[in-house]
């Protein structure tokens, strides 16, 4: 069962209400669509399905709708021809994303760079480097305009060649010391968002912004991260996706690099050369754009429990102590893909959190 996007303009408002809706992610969203068969009928029976938030009115995300169009930003809906094929491919791909400028640079292959903040002199003029070969081989370089290594990569792109993935709102790019990048960007390249316009993000934003780098890239490429950076994450949500993940590897005696040795030890490619990935990636085969639509999870299968049933499950399970992924995946009784949307979904809703080492806990209640 592949998802199809809005028909109407009316159908459009549905989408829009049904995923600003507190508490609803793209697998609460998904499982609603899939149940009801129309994010209106899934509206209209929310008070049964859904008692946690109440869906913002007709009104507000037409006004949202309006504002967008005035600042030349697309929304662009799951299941139309603009959405990017690799991102749909993903476990729950977001309902709709918000780009300010060049759509059609969505749909060419994209490799990302991440890495940490504070890089190192060498850190950055190595993500210079694997972003203009990246490039001069005829691809897209994305990542989250970050400072340190995400910068470094979307400067060594260039501005028409490059995505930036954000954590806020496409009219809110941060940090601020990256603000004359981001309107280069819009104006060539492009800026990238689930988030609502206007948004400015919060912490728990960011697992959003790294599962949507991961999601539109083949491939994604650690340069310099620290044993706690949020680039493993971007690495985790990659393999989540089986894509390929590449790490550059470094001192042991620099803590910038002990991500870097960690994701080598796990299996991640060694990039020593930006050759490396491309080599591996399209010489080898291993990912093409054909093959996006036959790996997608399917949404009907042997189980076909509700999504918010699966996430329910694993919320169970988890406490302030965190387990290994794969003990989840033991005890809740679903198939592996299903668990791993599940527990994406509670991530992204602020509920769990996944630890640099790759397991989760319960997050702490807010306040």
């Amino acid at each position: 069962m592949s998802v199809s996007g809005p028909a109407s303009a009316e159908e459009e408002v549905a989408w829009l209400r049904l995923i600003r809706t507190p508490q609803v992610g793209p697998a609460t969203f998904r499982d609603a669509l899939r149940r009801y068969g129309s994010a209106a009928d899934a509206l209209a029976d929310m008070p049964r399905w859904h008692t946690a938030g109440v869906a913002p009115p007709a009104g507000a995300v037409e006004r949202e709708q309006a504002a967008a169009a005035r600042r030349g930003v697309r929304m662009v809906f799951l299941g139309t021809p603009d959405y990017p094929p690799q991102l749909a491919a993903i476990h729950a791909p977001p309902p709709v994303i918000m780009v300010r400028g060049t759509t059609a640079l969505l749909h060419r292959p994209q490799l990302a760079i991440v890495g940490a903040r504070k890089a190192s002199a060498a850190g950055g003029t190595l993500a210079r480097r694997f972003a203009e070969r990246f490039v001069a081989a005829g691809t897209v370089v994305t990542s989250g305009l970050a400072l340190g290594i995400d910068a470094a990569a979307h400067r060594g792109a260039g501005p028409a060649a490059t995505v930036a993935v954000l954590a806020g709102g496409v009219d809110r790019p941060t940090p601020a010391d990256n603000e004359d990048l981001a309107e280069a960007i819009a104006a060539e390249g492009a800026l990238v968002t689930e988030m609502p316009l206007g948004h400015n993000p919060l912490p728990r934003d960011y697992p959003r912004r790294n599962r949507l780098i991961a999601g539109l890239s083949l491939a994604t490429v650690v340069v310099e991260a620290s044993a706690r950076s949020g680039a493993l994450h971007t690495a985790r949500y990659a393999n989540d996706q089986n894509r390929e993940v590449f790490a550059v590897p470094g001192s042991p005696l620099d803590p910038r690099v002990e991500g870097c040795l960690s994701l080598l030890r796990q299996g991640a490619g060694l990039a020593i050369s930006a050759d490396d990935v491309l080599s591996a990636v399209f010489e080898g085969g291993q990912r093409t754009l054909a093959l996006f639509e036959a790996e997608a999870p399917p949404l009907v299968g042997e189980d076909d429990a509700p999504e918010h049933t699966v996430a329910d499950a694993v919320a169970s399970l988890l406490s302030l102590t965190p387990v290994d992924r794969d003990v989840i995946v033991r005890d809740v009784g679903h198939p592996a893909y299903r668990v791993i949307a599940a527990l994406t979904e509670l991530e992204l809703l602020g509920r769990a959190v996944t630890e640099p080492d790759g397991r989760v806990r319960a997050a702490l209640p807010e306040g």
